[in-house]
């Protein structure tokens, strides 16, 4: 069966964020184009219908959805809803220096739902998104930051048991995230999550569109780039703590990868 595919954000947009469209009611079962969207429910009753998980939406209950770009789903709302959406891209993600966010938006994605009990400081969090999204748009250092406070405290209220949804992908990335040396190397990561590196690159390739060496040197990149610009470390301090067995490799790396040298990037982004 084929299913509808929506695309809500204009070519240059790589987040949106806005309130709920108090005209939409009930969907037809569709995907989105690529991006990844958040759904949070101030007021409304009805369910939303995610790869089959049925999830009742209570009128007085304020709810946090997800729902990933290759996930089908669909809305039926009975009732007028007010709430708010955030539609994320991923060059946004891609672009964001702060590794912080990248890891809250693998945790949340592990969740079709969540119900927040500290519904005033989400809804806030949300109002001050959505001021800043309209006034600046694509001030991304402004909204990175609030985004990252809105993830951090919807994620307070996550299960305390482990999430049976979690992917390998999930698993990977957020230990990625929790070592302090990143290594380039696959078979060591496929070795921790007690899986083989071929399953481990399937589940890369599935998630992401990416090998899970990419993956890897996404995570090196982004940490590298991080410590280039917001730390007093050298080039052979930042090498060592990333793993690389001295200055020229990880400098030859860099390069490769950015187009540029350690140096040339810091200099160019400093000044």
């Amino acid at each position: 069966m084929e299913f509808k595919t929506k695309d809500k954000t204009a070519s240059y947009d790589t987040i949106k964020i806005e309130p709920f469209k108090k005209s939409i009611r009930k969907t037809a079962p569709h995907k989105h184009n690529k991006y990844l969207e958040f759904v949070y429910f101030t007021q409304a009753s009805g369910y939303h219908v995610i790869d089959n998980s049925k999830i009742e939406i209570k009128k007085d209950v304020p709810i946090f959805f997800v729902v990933r770009k290759e996930q089908v789903h669909f809305w039926d709302i009975t009732s007028e809803p007010k709430g708010f959406v955030i539609i994320i891209k991923k060059s946004f993600i891609e672009n964001c220096l702060d590794i912080e966010i990248k890891q809250l938006l693998i945790k949340i994605t592990s969740f079709t739902h969540l119900t927040p009990k500290d519904s005033n400081t989400v809804e806030q969090l949300f109002h001050l998104l959505v001021n800043e999204y309209q006034n600046a748009k694509q001030s991304n250092t402004i909204i990175e930051g609030l985004l990252k406070a809105l993830l951090s405290k919807i994620l307070q209220f996550q299960p305390k048991e482990k999430n049976p949804n979690q992917s390998i992908y999930q698993q990977f990335t957020e230990l990625l995230s929790s070592q302090d040396n990143l290594s380039n190397n696959v078979e060591y990561y496929a070795k921790l999550l007690n899986t083989s590196p071929q399953n481990l690159n399937i589940n890369c390739r599935n998630e992401c569109s990416k090998s899970a060496s990419e993956v890897i040197s996404e995570f090196i990149l982004r940490e590298a780039k991080r410590l280039l610009l917001y730390t007093n470390k050298n080039i052979s301090e930042i090498a060592y703590s990333l793993s690389f067995k001295d200055n020229s490799h990880f400098t030859k790396y860099f390069k490769r990868h950015v187009g540029h040298t350690p140096s040339n990037f810091k200099n160019e982004n400093l000044n």
